[in-house]
This record gives structure tokens, C-alpha cells and sequence, in this order.
């Protein structure tokens, strides 16, 4: 990244993540709880690259960490984490089918010390997972709260899915991650009106991290004025995505690290940990 380039990054973030836009209730809390879920709020996230890196600080941090991809259609932290994935009927889907699993047995131990992963098989066939209802994946989340010091859920967004508002309604807090999109706000007001019409909490559902940014001239106190909170922001760099292809973590591997990137993933880890 060019000089030009960092003072942009620079002014962006200075512009968007002072001390006073991080959330009061975060502040007030210490985010003592232990569920943590991620939801996209627009195109052009990398929930992926966010919670893999994260996972991983958080580990390093001596907290026992467990990424749970509920992408069950198209799993993908299992390639960022270089772990070989579930065969067809195993991981995700097998704990959620039975209480009598050995949750061991299905969880991917990865290279990393104290950093886990349970994860759907890119094998398995999309209508196995029409039938699961709330109290299945709520069966599981307790069962990791059990385990693991701190559970982190990639949740997609689709509000029909029992996995999205599932994990919505049994997580401890929640962030959106979002982009420089115009959809952005309204994507989030319609997500958690949703959630809301069929009685799941959104309070905890105020924070978010900013993905991806570039020089765009994006109206970034509309979300404030909404009432959201801007937690982390986290610019666009090349390098992360080209590490993540090789199944490496660019907070670890890259010995050139962009300061930016790794100051607000750090941010987001501090708050995460100071429980």
C-alpha cells in the first residue's frame, strides 16, 4: 500500500472509529458474555477473513476459541483455517441431528493453539438442513458455551433460515459487519424488524464493523443517528484476501502486516476479551 494510499486508510478510520462511536453498552459491560455473532449487512464483507483472524488473536489472548460456520450452504472457514473439512454427515450437522454426539469427535481441532472450528461439510446436500428448528441449534450453542471460553457464530443473512435468526436469538451479542454499500442501514432495519416480528431480542444487535474500505464518500453517521454503534473498521487489503486463498491467517503469517487492519482487528479482540 502506497503512502497516498495509508493516509486515505488513515483519515477513513480517523473519520469513523473515534473513541466516543464505540457503543456505551460495550463499555459499560466489558462484553462479559461468551456467544459473539457476526452477520453481513450488505455485499462486499468478508465475515470469513474478520472471524478467522479474530479467532485467532483471541486464542493467542489463552481464551479457548471456537468459530462455528452456520453458512450451511456454503462453508468456507475451514479453507481459511487450512483444516480438512467434514466428510458428508459430519460436523455441524451431526451435533444438530443428536444430543447423544460426542461433540469432540466433531469439532476440527486447527494448527492454531486454543483455536477450534465446527463446521457444516461443503459435501452435504442443501435440503438436510431444512428440518432443524430453534431448539436444535440452541442445544449446540449450550453446549459450546460449556466448552469453550468464546463462541464465535458466522451467521448469513437469511431471515427464513433457522440458522440466521437462531443464531440471532441464542447469541450473547451480535455484530452486523458492513460495508461502504447504500444498502447498508436499510439492510440492517429490515433484518432486525424481522427478527423482532417473530419475538427475537435485537438489543444486542448494535454494534458494527466496518469491512473493506475504501475512498468512498460514505454517509457513516446515518447509522449512528439509527443508533448503531461503529465498533472496528477494518480497510480493504489485498494481501488478506490473497492469504486467506493459502489457507493462512494474514494477522500471523504476514510479516508486513497492515498496521491499520491489525490495529482494528486488535480493537475488536481487546473488547472481546476484556470479560
Amino acid at each position: 500500500m502506497d503512502r497516498q494510499a495509508e493516509r486515505t486508510i488513515a483519515g477513513i478510520l480517523q473519520k469513523i472509529s473515534p473513541k466516543d462511536l464505540v457503543g456505551a453498552a460495550l463499555q459499560e459491560s466489558g462484553l462479559i458474555y461468551s456467544v459473539v455473532g457476526f452477520v453481513p449487512a450488505s455485499d462486499y464483507t468478508d465475515n470469513a477473513l474478520l472471524i478467522s483472524n479474530l479467532g485467532y488473536l483471541l486464542a493467542q489472548k489463552g481464551l479457548n476459541t471456537c468459530i462455528v460456520d452456520l453458512k450451511v450452504f456454503y462453508p468456507n472457514i475451514y479453507q481459511h483455517l487450512a483444516v480438512h473439512p467434514n466428510k458428508r454427515g459430519h460436523g455441524l450437522i451431526k451435533v444438530l441431528k443428536s444430543d447423544k454426539t460426542e461433540f469432540r469427535e466433531e469439532i476440527l481441532r486447527t494448527k492454531y493453539d486454543r483455536l477450534y472450528l465446527l463446521s457444516p461439510s461443503p459435501h452435504d446436500l442443501i435440503e438436510e438442513y431444512f428440518d432443524f428448528e430453534f431448539e436444535h441449534l440452541e442445544r449446540v450453542i449450550e453446549r459450546l458455551k460449556g466448552m469453550f471460553d468464546l463462541v464465535l457464530l458466522d451467521i448469513p443473512n437469511i431471515p427464513p433460515l433457522e440458522f440466521c435468526l437462531g443464531a440471532m436469538k441464542y447469541c450473547h451479542i451480535g455484530f452486523f459487519t458492513a460495508a461502504e454499500r447504500i444498502e447498508t442501514s436499510g439492510n440492517i432495519l429490515k433484518l432486525l424488524d424481522y427478527a423482532s416480528s417473530v419475538g427475537i431480542s435485537t438489543a444486542k444487535f448494535t454494534s458494527v464493523v466496518f469491512m473493506n474500505l475504501q475512498d468512498i464518500q460514505y454517509d457513516y453517521k446515518v447509522l449512528k443517528e439509527l443508533g448503531f454503534n461503529i465498533v472496528a473498521a477494518v480497510p480493504l487489503v489485498k494481501e488478506a484476501a490473497a492469504y486467506a486463498l493459502d489457507g493462512k491467517l494474514y494477522v500471523r503469517d504476514n510479516p508486513f502486516v497492515n498496521k491499520y487492519f491489525l490495529r482494528e482487528i486488535r480493537r475488536l479482540a481487546d473488547i472481546l476479551a476484556s470479560h
